[in-house]
Parts: structure tokens; sequence; C-alpha cells
């Protein structure tokens, strides 16, 4: 879990300074909007401007299992909800948020892979924390607005770069050049005091120069109590291009600070008469009396830093070199009650001395580095040289702010760091004769892995993996194609598993067998897959001490489905887009300690891995520029843990969604006025999308006898709630 920096008022100044400036940027782009004429070369901006994502992505021809996703997709729901929830409609794809509503901290599962299992680049960039391998969009806010396109791999797809892909692998590029200027302002409010205020900008292509820029602020009091979050995010590209030569600047990031909603509710009475209710930031003061500490808080800041320069040398080789810089410091806040003194390094009190404190958990950290490919392409031949090198440099410390009794000048109890060094190599061919496609893709990899903590000995790991994979794709004819593919994969444990005394890299051998339809009004994707795992890091549906879920290595376990995709256009106002998956996840052998005994429980379900998710979308275009989509999802029953307990069981929950857009074309002053309206949860269902399942022995309440507790807790998500935006372009 990371951990975060408070807002201050010298933020508020600067923040300020900011709108003025882009305040003033937008009107120059106003007027340049209507003025520009058209660049002679457009299809130069297309060409050199795919470049950032064509050695991390898959295409038509190649035999990998994607779906695409374009910023004219994500446009009409973006109204504060964060990309996962965004993406919650994909197949195979599975969505939760602490705030209950979608702002804030959001969780994103495919195939039954939580998200420090899906791999995510953002143009080519790995995203994914260096020792969590967790991606946390909250530390983006409205990152969604300077979105050009994104790419949903699912099994082990393509080699990208940064941890491996264990259940899929998400490619987002940011905002292509733009040709002519634009200026909007965005503003969208909501149910729970959720708001949403944008303004963003390009200057079009001018002398080979193109500036893009956003500012964004996004605030909400959550569904569950004092689940608020106060986020303020930017974006900014400078581009040149000329000729054959694109340079690409950009740095976004943001400022995040969230009340933690992360510990759920395990009360089964509150969760039938209190469902909103949050147990962070509680404790009884000294009548007995409940009370809630007010700055129970996730504060964290993170820039990015990205430099991309594209050449293209001939009309075969295009060469990409990019460097990167990213910096992310925070902490989070906690009130702890009756802590014993000696823990936090005071020496001058006695062991048994406790104390009620405010404890601050930082996180100080950077990661940098480049990434590199050279391309070959003609008719039949596509051939890509690449690679990365990273390194990332953390440091973990803990200081105390508050006690009963007094608090040192300087009281760091521990002081500890994570440093990782991450190369690969990889080289892909695509290959096509007449009606068939040979696909190969050779990734060598290597991690080395030091850092220190008060809950393990020092490490200092290397590992090498070589991830191979190779498929083929054959086009029957103009409308059906078929493909298969086979891939491995290697991951290296996370921080918190050597935590956990799970330190076995894991092994994944993957194979899709799938068959492509394309006509005028029907699209169909139809995908198997077998996934293999050797070591599989599974859920075990427990949480650590900050709320972040506990793994354990399963040994032998396997993921086998069915995957169905499609677009149906019914006629010209009426398109329907519904996908189903239909799979079994389960581990072999696997041993469970019962009562101080240890037991081999066979085949289990692996946790949060239901066997049927469906989702749809329906789009009726009534009038030109009005359209009315009805969206839904129904996520089957899963199992919380991997031992198969009723006490673990989390109900399956059908949802719908609807999504209302107009289109008001002015072309006077204002170019267009796009109106948006969301309803969430439209028939007010009361439903759970993740939860926790915790066991452990007890031996106190009988002595001399062991005996297995389990527990579980609940995130409930929102009920019937909505958000109406209108975004104004110039």
């Amino acid at each position: 879990m990371e951990i975060l920096f408070s807002q201050n008022s010298k933020f508020k100044i600067r923040k300020s300074k900011a709108f003025y400036l882009v305040s003033f940027l937008f009107s120059l782009c106003s007027a340049l909007s209507f003025s520009q004429e058209k660049p002679k070369d457009s299809t130069k901006v297309t060409q050199l401007d795919d470049v950032l994502v064509s050695a991390v992505r898959a295409y038509k021809n190649n035999p990998v299992t994607f779906t695409n996703v374009s910023k004219e997709e994500i446009a009409p729901r973006n109204l504060g909800q964060d990309i996962p929830i965004l993406l919650n409609y994909l197949p195979s794809v599975v969505t939760s948020t602490d705030a209950g509503n979608g702002v804030g901290y959001t969780y994103m599962r495919v195939r039954g892979a939580d998200g420090s299992r899906v791999n995510v680049t953002l143009n080519g960039v790995p995203f994914n924390d260096s020792e969590s391998h967790g991606t946390y969009f909250v530390d983006l806010p409205d990152f969604a607005s300077s979105i050009e396109s994104i790419q949903l791999q699912r099994g082990v797809g393509a080699s990208t770069n940064g941890a491996g892909a264990f259940g899929a692998s998400l490619n987002v590029q940011t905002k292509s050049i733009q040709e002519k200027a634009y200026a909007e302002i965005s503003n969208s409010v909501g149910s729970y005091a959720t708001r949403k205020h944008t303004l963003a900008f390009g200057t079009g292509l001018h002398n080979n120069f193109e500036i893009n820029a956003r500012i964004s602020e996004i605030a909400s009091n959550g569904y569950i109590d004092r689940a608020s979050s106060k986020m303020f995010g930017y974006f900014f590209n400078l581009n040149y291009l000329k000729k054959s030569t694109s340079i690409q600047f950009l740095a976004f990031g943001g400022k995040e600070k969230t009340y933690q909603a992360w510990n759920g509710i395990e009360d089964l009475d509150k969760l039938e008469n209190d469902r909103t209710f949050n147990p962070s930031g509680m404790y009884f003061d000294a009548n007995g009396i409940m009370k809630f500490y007010d700055n129970e808080t996730d504060n964290y800041w993170q820039n990015h830093f990205q430099l991309h320069w594209s050449e293209k040398w001939s009309e075969k080789w295009i060469s990409k070199v990019a460097l990167h810089y990213t910096l992310g410091k925070g902490y989070y806040q906690q009130y702890k009650q009756d802590q014993i003194l000696a823990d936090y390094n005071f020496p001058d009190y006695q062991s048994n001395t406790t104390s009620d404190l405010i404890r601050k958990l930082w996180l100080d950290n950077g990661f940098f580095g480049t990434t590199f490919s050279l391309n070959y392409k003609n008719n039949k031949t596509d051939i890509i040289f690449g690679g990365a090198a990273n390194r990332y440099l953390g440091k973990h410390f803990g200081e105390v702010v508050w006690t009963q009794y007094y608090v040192p000048s300087t009281n760091r109890y521990y002081n500890n760091y994570g440093n990782k060094d991450d190369v690969n190599f990889y080289t892909k061919v695509s290959q096509t004769h007449g009606k068939i496609n040979f696909y190969a893709d050779l990734q060598y990899r290597l991690v080395f892995y030091k850092a220190s903590s008060i809950y393990f000995n020092d490490v200092n790991d290397s590992f090498h993996f070589f991830n191979p994979k190779v498929g083929t794709n054959y086009q029957l004819n103009a409308k059906n194609a078929l493909y298969a593919y086979i891939g491995i994969a290697n991951k290296e444990p996370r921080r918190e598993d050597y935590e956990n005394g799970s330190v076995k890299p894991e092994h994944l051998l993957d194979y899709e067998l799938g068959w492509k339809y394309n006509s005028k009004k029907v699209a169909i994707n139809t995908n198997a897959f077998y996934m293999k795992y050797k070591d599989q890091l599974v859920m075990t549906g427990a949480l650590n001490n900050v709320g972040s879920p506990v793994f354990t290595n399963s040994g032998d376990s396997y993921r086998v489905g069915l995957e169905i995709e499609s677009v149906i256009r019914l006629n010209s106002r009426f398109r329907l887009q519904p996908n189903i998956t239909i799979s079994q996840n389960k581990n072999r052998d696997f041993y469970f300690q019962r009562d101080g005994i240890l037991e081999n429980l066979g085949t289990t379900n692996i946790a949060f891995s239901p066997n049927i998710i469906f989702g749809n979308a329906t789009t009726f275009e009534p009038i030109k520029n009005l359209n009315l989509i009805l969206l839904n999802k129904f996520v089957g029953k899963q199992f919380m843990g991997n031992i198969d307990s009723q006490r673990s069981i989390l109900k399956d929950y059908n949802v719908h969604d609807f999504n209302i857009t107009y289109l008001w074309t002015i072309n006077k002053g204002i170019q267009s006025i796009l109106f948006s309206g969301l309803v969430n949860n439209v028939f007010n269902r009361k439903y759970i999308s993740n939860g926790y399942f915790y066991t452990y022995d007890d031996t106190y309440s009988t002595p001399g006898v062991t005996k297995t507790i389990q527990g579980s807790g609940y995130y409930p998500q929102a009920t019937r709630n909505f958000l109406i935006g209108a975004t104004l372009k110039f």
C-alpha cells in the first residue's frame, strides 16, 4: 500500500497560479483554433505518434488476445471516476473501489489476477510500482482526460517493459499530436459531493512545435463514511515534428489526499444496517466513547517525466529511444491505541509502558531509466529489437508525531530501503506468408533486488528470466481468422511477499486459441485459454497491517476458460457490445494449516476468481448526436480465500449503469458542448465487489488447544448515484 503526502497552503497558492496561466493560454488557443490550417502531411503525425506504443502493443494479425479502447469511448463516462472503473465493462475485468463510488483508490482484476499481476505501461514506460508491483491510478488524477487510447492484452500477451504479466497487460498511450489548436473546459458534479474540474488546451502544430496541457481537480466525500478524496492532476507535453523526426517531452502527475477506507466492514450487523460504516481512524476516549481521528489519511504526490525521440530512417526502419524519471513521496497517517512505546524507539520508557500515538509511515522513491526499440517493417515482415534498463531507489521509514506523553524532536522508529535494477531485451518477429502470419517474441529479463525491512532479513536476490512467445494467425477469408499462441512468463516476488515468507518466483505457461469474425454488422472474438502456473502467488484473502492483500505460493494451479466479446450493429441506431467469460480457476494439492495440523485440501478454488463474468453495453441513438447507453455487469460468486470456506464466499452481483450524452455543435466561438449524464447502479442494488478473509490459530482462549479462527470483511459499493457534466470545446 502506498504512503502519501499531505496538502498545505503553499500547494494551494501554486495551484491557483497554474489556473491563471492555463486560463490565459486557453484563451490564446481558442483564437488560434479558428485560423490554423491543417499540416500538409498529417499522415506523418499519425505514423510517428504510433511509434510511442508500437513496441509493446499487439496488432490485428498478431495471435494475441486484446481489446482496444479509444479516447472517444472513454469520454462519455469520464466524469471523475478512475481508469479501472472506466474499463469495468471490458472482458474478464472485475473492479472495486475503497470509497464505494469509483473515486480515490480503485482496483482492477483481469482473469482473477489483481493489479499487481497486470503489467501497465504509459507510452511504453513501466508504471507498476517496482516493489509492490501495484498500480495506483489515484496518483494520476483525471489521467483519462489525457489518454489517446488503451490496449488491454489478456494473458501473457506481447513482451513489454516492467514486471511480468500474470493476468494481463494494460498499454496506455497519452494524448497524441493535435494538428489543430483547441481548448476545453470540463466540469462535472454528482452524488456524495463529487466534482471534477478540468482545463485543457493545445496550440496545434506551428512551425514544427506543438504544446498540450491540462490541469484538473477532483474531490468527493465518498459513499463510505469519511472516505473523502482531494486530488490535483496535471499533464503537459511539448512536441517537435519535422520530416522524419519526432521528439516529445511529457510531464504529468498529481497529488492526492484520501481518508483511509481500506479496512472494510467485519461486523455483519453493520454490513446489513449501516453499510457505509468505516472503522478506519476509530478509537475510544477515556470515557469509552467511540471517536474517529479526522486525519487518518493517505497522502502522496507523484511526478512523471518522459522524453521520447522517434526517428524514421527510411521507409522500412524506425527507431525509438525514451528516457524517463518518476519521483514519488508521501505518507499515510494513523491513530494507534495502546501501543508499546519501546517498539517505537522510546528508550525512556519500560517495555510494558503503553500510549495512544499518531504515526506516519513514509515512502520516498525514485524510478528512472531508458526504453528503446528498432523496428524494421515492410509489406510482409515486421521485426522489433527492443528493451529497457531501469533503476528503482526506495526509502521506507516511520515517524511518531504524537503520544500521550512526549515526542522527541527526531523519532524515526524504522529506516529501511528497497533498491531494484530491471533490465530486459526482446526481439519480436511478425512474418506474413499469404494468409498466414507467424509470430515469435523472445524476451530475456534480469532483476536485481536489495532490500531491508523490520519484517525480514536483508535481501540481496537476482533473477534471470527467459520469456518466449510464439503463435500464428490464419486468415481464412475476409471475415474469418483463427489464431493460436503459447507464451511463458516469469515473475519475481514483491516486497510484501518477502515479509510473508513467500519468496519463490512464479512461472506461467499460457495457451490461447481464438477465432475472429468481422463483418459490417457483426464482430466477434472468441478465445479459449489455459494458464498453467507453478508457484503462483495467490491472494490468501487476508490483509496486512496497511490494507494490502497477503499472497502465498500455491504450488501448482491453473486457469482455464472461454472469452467471447462482440459488437453487433442491429441497425444504424442500435448497437450491442456483449462479452462473457466462463472459467475454472483451481489450486492443485493446496496445503492449509487447520487447528495446528497441516492438511492437503486437494483441488480448491483460487481466491477472487469468479467462474462467470458478463458485460454489455447497449447503445441507442434516437436522433443525431444523442446517445443512450445501458451498461450491464454481472460477476459470479467467488471465494475470498483458497480453502473453499463458506465464510469466504463473496456473492454474485448484477449491476446496471445508464449513460446519456448529447453533442451540441455550435461552431460560433464555441465549437461544441458535450453534455453527459451517468446514473450508476440504476436499480439500487446493495452489492459487494471486494472483501477479505482471514484465518489464524488461537491458543489463548483455550490454553493448550489450537483452534483455527476464521473471519471476513467486506467493501460495500454505492447504491444508486449520479454524475452530470459538460465539456466545452473551442
